[in-house]
């Protein structure tokens, strides 16, 4: 109440409210930090877990631009040598200038692509990760949902497709947030609000950081099955699966073969669900202790992306001879990672050149 009223007082005699971000964008406008720390602390406001707010805080204190002048300085060094190569062909220049290129290159574009593969499968660390739950109708993925959630959530009936939208919540692992989500059983649909469930399933796990793949240990494997386990087979190498092989109280013929390649679990109606949440806390902590350099918005990640492109596209008009081409590219390669934090100027060209030649002697 103290505070309102100063507040108050001052915009009475002429003050106002800072608008959203302001003190952020004056730090930037006035070079006290660039874009990535201005997007960091962004990131921090809505960090998901500990370490989201462990890599945001690195971040903020300038590791991504040490990464990015790195990467720009080594460009512009070899832009100066192409300038160089076009403006002053008649000195003498490094032999195996070419060869020397073209491996300063594929080095940087193996650095940047390995920061792109990171950064998109670690990308829940600061969004929040989500896990989604699948299946065919009926195998007791709502039952799963509710003992993780630890309240009746979702309702749970012996009647095939209860579920036929997804359901979506909260829930703290370990250190980590995240959003889980029980979804319509995957089947042949047999009306279009159903058909519509199972296209928001198959989107959901397309979109999730986990899957918890639930089959239903009681009954043989049927076509349904088939289909979730092509599913499954297809993310295989992009997310990281668990099966859960639901309803082991009950005798069957079930085939648990078929699941050698993924982790397994398994659980009744009267299991605790303790082996789960463990499982998927050593999931989120794998993906959380890793040091390499991640980005952190879609932006950092699209300048990543420009800048690979237009070295790949540099290292073919090398190839060609094309030395006016190649220097063009450099060009756009340089200023898509310097727009991550920064602008380019055309100067730091000269002034590599000058540093590193001595020419019109």
């Amino acid at each position: 109440m103290i505070s309102e009223l100063i507040i108050d007082e001052i915009v009475e005699l002429g003050g106002r409210l800072a608008n959203p971000g302001e003190f952020t964008k004056r730090a930037f406008l006035n070079s006290k930090i660039d874009l990535s720390q201005a997007e960091a602390i962004s990131s921090l406001i809505d960090a998901k877990s500990k370490d989201a707010i462990k890599l945001l805080s690195k971040q903020l204190k300038g590791e991504l631009k040490t990464f990015v002048d790195d990467i720009r300085d080594k460009l512009v060094e070899i832009l100066a040598f192409i300038e160089v190569s076009i403006d002053y062909a008649e000195e003498d220049l490094p032999e195996d200038l070419e060869d020397d290129i073209v491996k300063k290159l594929n080095e940087i574009n193996s650095l940047l692509n390995s920061t792109l593969i990171s950064s998109r499968l670690r990308e829940g660390m600061v969004e929040g990760f989500e896990i989604s739950i699948i299946g065919k109708p009926n195998v007791g993925k709502s039952t799963i949902l509710n003992k993780l959630l630890s309240y009746d959530r979702a309702i749970v009936s012996d009647i095939a497709g209860t579920t036929r939208d997804t359901i979506e919540e909260s829930l703290k692992v370990g250190s980590h947030l995240v959003k889980i989500i029980d979804t319509a059983g995957i089947r042949s649909a047999n009306d279009e609000i159903e058909r519509i469930g199972i296209q928001r399933s198959k989107k959901s796990a397309d979109e999730s950081d986990i899957i918890l793949a639930v089959f239903d240990l009681s009954r043989e494997l049927s076509s349904e099955d088939e289909e979730i386990l092509s599913l499954i087979k297809n993310y295989k190498e992009k997310k990281d699966i668990v099966v859960i092989l639901n309803k082991t109280d009950i005798e069957s013929n079930f085939d648990r073969d078929r699941f050698k390649e993924f982790r397994v679990l398994e659980f009744s109606k009267s299991s605790s669900i303790d082996s789960l949440v463990k499982e998927i806390e050593k999931i989120l902590d794998s993906k959380s202790t890793q040091d390499d350099m991640i980005l952190t918005s879609k932006r950092q990640v699209k300048c990543i992306e420009d800048a690979k492109n237009y070295i790949e596209d540099a290292l073919e008009n090398l190839s060609l001879d094309e030395l006016e081409l190649f220097a063009y590219n450099i060009n756009d390669a340089i200023a898509s990672i310097s727009s991550i934090t920064t602008t380019f100027e055309k100067d730091e060209i000269l002034d590599k050149m000058f540093s590193n030649f001595c020419l019109g002697k």
